[in-house]
């Protein structure tokens, strides 16, 4: 047996959209079950995301501090954000994420992992890139609003965020997948195994 995902559809009666928001929505669908039964199932319907772990020559990693108002906590997270434009290709998204959050830019990516934070309750899918080979970047730095303006940015070593991660101190979602791949990738093939950053996303195609 393949241990991996497939897609599947069953079959949907009917659909209502009781929400729209400014960047997502709410989706409500009856679906048909394996025995027949029809039940309702509400979910946000999402862009997507792209997150960035750039990791420097001192192996660290670019980490920031942001508020997070649904879970009233600041969170240390890696730069990430919305796949705004349709069709976009991540790996550009991702180098705007990093440029605009962190103010960097960095030569070599790969990517870490896909992966859907929520899939019971929502279909965002985000894609998590390795940037390595970091150096300043250039222009004026991108002008924060709303919870960036509290945003705190720092370089953490590898090391303490997995012990951050394994001891339930760091919990955002792309931060922890993020960290604990690239230790994986280390003790496995190597880090340039890992898929180019331009590999195929079928949960999200974009434009090459």
């Amino acid at each position: 047996m393949t241990i991996k995902d497939t897609p599947a559809e069953w079959e949907i009666r009917g659909s209502q959209t009781p929400f729209v928001g400014n960047k997502t929505s709410v989706r409500t669908d009856e679906v048909v079950m394996p025995d027949g039964t029809v039940v309702r199932r509400d979910y946000q319907v999402h862009p997507g995301s792209v997150a960035v772990l750039a990791l420097d020559e001192q192996d660290r990693v670019v980490v920031l501090r942001q508020y997070r108002h649904p879970v009233r906590q600041k969170l240390w997270e890696i730069p990430a954000g919305l796949l705004d434009v349709p069709g976009e290709n991540p790996l550009h998204a991702a180098q705007r994420e990093l440029y605009e959050e962190a103010h960097v830019k960095a030569e070599t990516w790969r990517v870490l992992a896909d992966v859907y934070p929520t899939p019971g309750g929502c279909d965002e899918a985000v894609r998590i890139f390795l940037a390595r080979d970091l150096s300043a970047a250039e222009g004026e730095r991108f002008e924060a609003e709303h919870e960036e303006i509290d945003l705190e940015l720092d370089r953490v070593p590898l090391d303490e965020l997995v012990r951050g991660v394994l001891a339930g101190e760091l919990h955002n979602t792309c931060l922890v997948v993020g960290v604990l791949s690239l230790v994986a990738a280390r003790q496995g093939g190597g880090l340039d195994s890992l898929r180019p950053a331009d590999a195929p996303w079928p949960a999200r195609p974009f434009d090459a």
